[in-house]
Parts: structure tokens; sequence; C-alpha cells
């Protein structure tokens, strides 16, 4: 028998997500006086990283944020479109953000390096060690989420999301929402895998626009593709006409026709 586990069994070491993060910590309910006071002198470490993202971002330029599973591994095929399609966009100017994690994030950071553009990670605090992948120029840590996310649609022209699970889930439903309630403006949404979404945009469109929870024209924001070149030419043509239509005449500021 063992003396520190009198029943003989043994004790599980604790989960890597066990750990207490700053979002955990915000998100908890409270109701000691103490921890309250705690929680109204949180806002200026929430101040200090909305102001450091700022002064980072704002160096970035013309970017596309990319978002897609951390669990894709270099030999899937995804890997390689998303390298694909972030060198593309680097190549048109484009800077790249992502997460700045494996996966997706990675594959996307190395298609920006290949193009010689910026290579923008903005890494989260997580209850288990996320290392910044080696693909990333500027590394932003942040303790917050929803800190994070702002910089990702601030600093953004468009968004390319590919497979992922429910952080992919809720930027992409994020940014549909902000779409479509105006928040900005003119700004493309480009789904890549069409096998991977396809089921989805359906059922939006099925469910969603059929039963009007949405109006028809809200499927207009989805843009969903396999290929990373009509990616890269949809979000170039929709930022030009975006451009043309603050102007009033032809744009050139997106480079020539592709």
């Amino acid at each position: 028998m063992n003396r520190r586990n009198p029943g003989g069994f043994e004790r599980a070491r604790p989960f890597p997500y066990e750990r207490e993060t700053e979002d955990e910590r915000l998100l908890a309910s409270v109701e000691e006086l103490e921890t309250i006071g705690r929680d109204a002198w949180r806002i200026f470490r929430i101040m200090g990283e909305f102001t450091e993202g700022f002064e980072e971002m704002t160096k970035v330029g013309r970017a596309v944020s990319v978002f897609g599973s951390a669990r894709v591994k270099p030999d899937d095929p995804m890997y390689e479109t998303c390298v694909t399609t972030a060198r593309l966009l680097g190549e048109v100017g484009f800077a790249v953000i992502t997460g700045g994690g494996p996966g997706i994030m990675e594959a996307a950071n190395k298609g920006a390096r290949e193009a010689g553009a910026k290579s923008v990670g903005c890494n989260i605090e997580l209850p288990f060690e996320q290392s910044t992948n080696q693909f990333v120029d500027i590394s932003i840590d942040f303790r917050y989420f929803f800190v994070r996310k702002t910089m990702f649609v601030k600093y953004a022209h468009a968004f390319v999301i590919f497979p992922g699970g429910f952080g992919t889930m809720d930027e992409l439903f994020e940014s549909l929402t902000l779409i479509q309630t105006g928040k900005v403006r003119h700004f493309p949404l480009v789904l890549m895998g069409t096998e991977y979404w396809g089921g989805l945009v359906d059922w939006i469109r099925n469910r969603m626009a059929a039963e009007g929870k949405i109006a028809p024209e809200d499927m207009d924001i989805i843009h969903l593709t396999d290929d990373p070149h009509e990616a890269r030419n949809h979000i170039v043509g929709r930022l030009r006409r975006r451009q043309e239509i603050l102007d009033g005449r032809p744009s050139s500021d997106w480079g020539p026709e592709l």
C-alpha cells in the first residue's frame, strides 16, 4: 500500500491546463471585497497591454490576419496551401498576422517569410505553454484574449480562415458579426477549404438565411475557395473597390489587376 495514498491508487499528475491564466482570473466570479478591489486595479494591466499592442502593431502596415488550427502538421496538404496563400499575399505587399503558434499559424508566418513580408505573431498566455513559431519576425505576447483579438481586427485589411477548431470558429463568427453590423466595412473574409467549410456554409444558407435569421445578402460576406490565387485575387479586388469608393476614382494603390 502506498503510504502517501492510503487507497493504493496512483495519484494522477495535474493536467497542464490546470495552470491559472490572467483571462481566467479576470473572468472569475468574485464576492470578497479584497478580490473586487484587485479587479478594479487590473484595468491598468489591461490598459498597458492595449498600449503595447498599439505601439507594436502600428509598425506593421497593410496586413491580413490568418487563422486556423494549431494542430495541423507540416505534412498536411492544408499546411502547404496556407504557406502558398500567405506567400502570395506577401508578394503583393501584405504583412501577415497570426496567433504566432504552430500549425496553420506557423504555415502562414512561413509564407510571409518566403515572400519577404512582415511576419507577425500575436501569442496568448494559455494554461499550457505555446511557444512562438520560428517564422515570426515581430512577436507580441498577450495575457487577455480580447486585447489580442482587437489587434487581429484593427490592424488587418482582410481575414483568411483555414480549417480549425473552437478558436477558429470564434474568430470566424466574430468577424462575420463585425462585418454584418458595419463595425468594419468592405472587409474581405475568405474561408479556405471547401470540403471542410462547405457543410457549415450550407447550413448558414439553408437554415439561418432561409429562416430569416440573417439577410440573404449576408451570405456575400463569405468567399469560399480552395485556391490560394483566388483568395489573393478576391482580397485585392475587394480592397481595390473599397479604395475606389472612398476616393471616387479608379485606384492603383493595390497594384496591377490580377
